[in-house]
């Protein structure tokens, strides 16, 4: 029997009808009891809270990253899976993952439909997370929905509402669930995975801010006058902007702020073609390029380089790792 630890956290699949709108208030083994549970899988229910994913903060985040690395204390436990709500999944699996150094999975899945929806998606892909969990070996963290199962690098919620939420725009998937198994075809290769942070561990300030015709550098200048230990630079097209961002960037850096560069378009790596502002010029004032990478994972990256070192050319250091990774077909099936 594979013992499987469901961990809850809320979401859609754990949503109600609230009388104006859908609001997570189940918990997980009122999820659990929507499902139908794999032959030869046990399952433990850990309710850590039961919040939109919206509403979720890097503490909830960092709570989450702790609770799973009690759990693997245990080495009776053969996988975990995680429900969490879909806007903010992909933040919270490529924070795991990047921390992730056992070859036991943890899977992450949700619902685009809510707990009590005749037709709802919650309980197939539960009942998918649960059986990848139990079968895949190796693979860092995963998300699966709708069938497919996913790396948490590079996957970000592709559908508002649709089912097959998750996607890596700019790659494929590791594989898909059916007739009884997860069937893998593709090796994520990951960097090595980061030092766990301290428990009691504050989260700093990282923000985002996004380049668009007119812009000016006036809310980067901003984050950083509000404490802002990270950035995220939005930019347009292969990661460009303004000389004015990059005179911003230089000097937040120099402040030893870490700033990333992303960009607004949905698929395709950062690239340093273009000056005048562009990330040529972005880059050489110490931007550091995310590659695939989009806004949001690419702000864990620079939380979890900053919960990672006090020093700043360590911090440095640790951006840089963290989004170095490129991923592998498999030579088997």
């Amino acid at each position: 029997m594979a013992r499987i630890v469901v961990i809850s956290t809320g979401g859609t699949i754990a949503s109600r009808w609230q009388g104006a709108g859908f609001a997570a208030d189940a918990d997980g083994s009122e999820v659990m009891a929507t499902a139908a549970v794999p032959e030869g899988v046990t399952v433990e229910v850990v309710d850590l809270f039961s919040v939109n994913s919206p509403r979720l903060t890097s503490r909830h985040q960092l709570e989450l990253l702790q609770t799973v690395h009690r759990v693997f204390q245990d080495p009776g436990v053969d996988g975990i899976v995680v429900t969490h709500g879909t806007d903010t999944l992909e933040e919270s699996a490529f924070l795991l993952d990047l921390h992730h150094r056992d070859q036991r999975p943890v899977v992450l899945t949700g619902a685009q439909l809510p707990l009590d929806a005749a037709d709802g998606d919650g309980p197939g892909n539960l009942h998918d997370a649960l059986l990848t969990a139990a079968t895949a070996r190796g693979l860092g963290v995963l998300v699966v929905f709708d069938g497919e199962v996913h790396a948490a690098r590079g996957t970000v919620k592709t559908q508002t509402v649709a089912p097959n939420a998750f996607a890596d725009p700019s790659g494929d998937r590791l594989g898909d669930v059916g007739f009884g198994r997860a069937l893998i075809i593709r090796q994520p290769e990951r960097p090595t995975p980061l030092a766990l942070p301290a428990a009691d561990t504050a989260p700093p300030r990282v923000d985002m801010v996004m380049h668009h015709s007119d812009a000016d550098p006036v809310l980067f200048e901003a984050a950083v006058a509000a404490g802002a230990q990270g950035i995220v630079l939005v930019a347009t097209g292969a990661g460009n902007a303004t000389p004015e961002f990059v005179e911003a960037v230089a000097a937040a850096t120099a402040r030893g702020v870490l700033v990333a560069l992303t960009t607004r378009v949905q698929s395709g790596p950062v690239t340093e073609i273009y000056t005048h502002g562009g990330a040529v010029d972005l880059v050489a004032a110490g931007a550091a390029p995310t590659g695939t990478l989009r806004a949001g994972q690419s702000r864990i990256a620079v939380l979890a380089a900053l919960l990672g070192s006090t020093d700043p050319a360590e911090r440095a250091e640790l951006l840089r790792h963290a989004l170095a990774a490129r991923s592998t077909a498999l030579t088997h099936a």
